[in-house]
């Protein structure tokens, strides 16, 4: 078969066909299985969404990309941002990183197509790491469901979350999410050309790519783009989803001292990538609920020099109503704690001072009473006359699932649903078997789903072994892609008719009963998942008046 050749707005490109996993089993309407050989689909990569931010460029918002002259090579990834790898702890990628890779299962012919559902992937890794590369984010098994699938790569760390307070500047923070919204908007331009259908958009994402799709659905910028949003293990409400202001910080790691923020940018834009990274700003223990982190998303000034991607808090903005309504899918992982086994060193893991484990967005100082009572309150709900031991490292996961993620997510889907006439779809991931693939690279022996183990369900990971269809993790499989790509297609996750794969109604939340599906090897439909811990929260948040309204 010969390579496919598209023609956008920049030029032409040339891409590569590819093949759909194999061995899966589609079933009929009387859940017969068959089996279908592996079907062609076309692979476009390396395309670039924006000017490569250099130079002068380095830390502002992105520029409509350039064109080209003659057919573009897009038969390989792109270089991912610089960044350092969040397994290996190695530099990779540059600066030059503002790429997309398109996946589609049929290409225009005469106009005679119908376009497809198109699922806009945002990569996780906290804002610090990652890529939209197919080595984790293969799209065989979603393209084989008969959408097009785009993943992005964006600016990380200090090159995507410089902020500075003058607005002259242009860098008032929030760049790599910025890229996101020039990546959607070239979705919108070209897509078509792909065979994808631009008003017929869906945002997903894991972690800091699940707190990404939530930051889009508040922001005025994105208005438009996207027509509905999935936001796995991540919102705008988690701690680590935000940063600071932080030029100062930064120079005076780099050993520059002023307090001319003029003189930082230019200071700032001609250092070298590799001296900028040097600065450790990005530590390597991230799981501190208690400490504002210096690199990432922030509320932005009203500046009269450019839009602002988000310049009011998000909870105003939800409570009010005047966020992008779209259907919406959102959920966690029975374990997501169990990430402080690849983020915090093994002796930093225990939590021995809980005035840690106050977030910081409860704005009580330390070392005060009402710091202590807190603290205390926390130790004795979670470990009660005990101290925190390696011996008992599931309550400390506990612990860590609700503080750093599923609170978040918790008020994110409960105040949504209480703010819209859109569906809010809810879900527990709970499936503990041999695709759990960050569980299994780490060496994780207790039970529940780490941290995006739900990854390997949706995504053709490059070192994960194949699956039987008929084995549960195959099954598996084919609920996730089922269910993520039909709300894709129709806003409702729910198969026409139930089946041997999927055989519970998946109910969204409603008349504020927190209704869920809980995904296992048995499917359920719940109400309140770990609504103890969750109430415990809300009295912890409560007593503090200066965030009642969380």
């Amino acid at each position: 078969m010969a390579d496919p050749i598209v023609r956008i707005q920049q030029g032409q490109l040339r891409g590569r066909v590819d093949y759909d996993y194999r061995g899966v089993a589609f079933y009929s309407f009387q859940g017969i299985p068959y089996a279908k050989p592996p079907l062609a689909f076309y692979s476009f990569q390396g395309i670039p969404y924006a000017k490569p931010p250099l130079g002068k460029l380095r830390f502002k918002a992105p520029q409509p990309p350039e064109g080209w002259s003659g057919i573009r090579d897009a038969t390989k990834e792109g270089s991912e941002c610089y960044s350092t790898h969040i397994i290996l702890h190695t530099i990779v990628g540059s600066e030059d990183c503002l790429f997309l890779n398109v996946y589609t299962p049929e290409l225009p012919s005469d106009g005679r197509q119908s376009l497809k559902p198109v699922m806009f992937w945002i990569h996780g890794g906290g804002f610090t790491s990652g890529s939209g590369n197919s080595d984790i984010y293969g799209a065989h098994y979603l393209v084989a469901e008969d959408v097009v699938v785009v993943t992005i790569n964006y600016r990380l760390g200090v090159l995507g979350f410089l902020c500075l307070d003058d607005l002259k500047l242009g860098v008032p923070g929030n760049a790599g999410l910025k890229d996101q919204v020039m990546a959607l908007k070239w979705v919108q331009k070209n897509i078509r050309d792909f065979g994808g259908d631009p008003n017929n958009v869906t945002i997903f994402g894991e972690s800091a790519g699940g707190s990404s799709v939530h930051f889009l659905m508040l922001s005025p910028m994105a208005k438009g783009l996207f027509h509905k949003a999935i936001a796995q293990s991540g919102c705008c409400f988690n701690p680590w989803a935000w940063g600071n202001v932080n030029g100062k910080i930064l120079c005076s790691r780099l050993e520059y001292s002023t307090n001319d923020e003029s003189k930082m940018l230019e200071f700032l834009q001609e250092v070298s990538v590799d001296k900028l990274y040097s600065t450790h700003l990005i530590p390597r223990d991230v799981m501190r609920v208690d400490l504002r982190r210096p690199l990432g998303p922030v509320i932005e000034k009203i500046s009269p020099y450019e839009p602002a991607f988000l310049a009011e808090d998000p909870m105003d903005i939800i409570l009010q109503g005047r966020y992008h309504k779209v259907p919406f899918l959102l959920g966690y992982v029975s374990r997501e704690g169990m990430l402080i086994e690849v983020t915090v060193p093994k002796d930093r893991q225990l939590v021995t001072d809980f005035e840690e484990a106050i977030p910081f967005n409860l704005g009580i100082p330390k070392g005060s009473p009402q710091s202590l009572k807190t603290a205390a309150k926390i130790k004795e709900y979670y470990y009660g006359d005990k101290e925190p031991s390696f011996d008992d490292m599931d309550t400390l996961y506990k612990l860590q699932t609700d503080n750093f993620f599923y609170r978040g997510v918790y008020i994110t889907a409960k105040h949504h649903a209480a703010t819209t006439s859109e569906p809010v779809y809810f879900y527990k991931f709970c499936v503990d078997g041999p695709l759990n693939m960050l569980k299994k690279f780490v060496g994780i022996d207790a039970p529940g789903a780490c941290h995006a183990d739900e990854l390997s369900y949706l995504f053709k990971i490059s070192v994960a072994d194949g699956f039987d269809p008929n084995s549960y993790e195959g099954k598996n499989v084919l609920r996730m892609i089922t269910w993520w790509t039909n709300f894709a297609k129709n806003g409702d996750p729910n198969p026409r008719q139930l089946d041997n794969i999927i055989d519970v109604y998946w109910e969204p939340i409603r008349n504020n009963r927190m209704n869920y599906m809980e995904i296992d090897y048995q499917l359920k439909m719940g109400e309140d998942p770990d609504g103890d811990r969750m109430r415990f929260w809300d009295e912890i948040y409560s007593q503090n008046l200066i965030t009642s309204k969380l």
